[in-house]
């Protein structure tokens, strides 16, 4: 996911790991990570709701139709 929040994409190189072994530096980086990629989810989450707040604000209103109700279309943009 860290290279995902760097660059906007998934890596195309996929890593595979031969043995597991215990090593205190890889499990520390992990434990880095992880906690780099919860604070991006949860600044990302704060970022959203910030915007949908502001977006909503400007849309107002919005009628909420029902079976069977009767509405008026345009035909302007119709090309036949």
């Amino acid at each position: 996911m860290l290279f995902k929040v760097n660059y906007g994409q998934n890596s195309k190189i996929e890593f595979k790991v031969r043995k597991k072994r215990k090593y205190k530096g890889a499990r520390k980086f992990v434990t880095k990570i992880k906690k780099i990629q919860e604070e991006v989810k949860a600044a990302l989450g704060k970022a959203q709701k910030e915007m949908k707040k502001y977006i909503d604000r400007k849309r107002g209103k919005v009628n909420e139709y029902k079976v069977r109700d009767l509405v008026m279309l345009s035909t302007k943009d119709l090309k036949y």
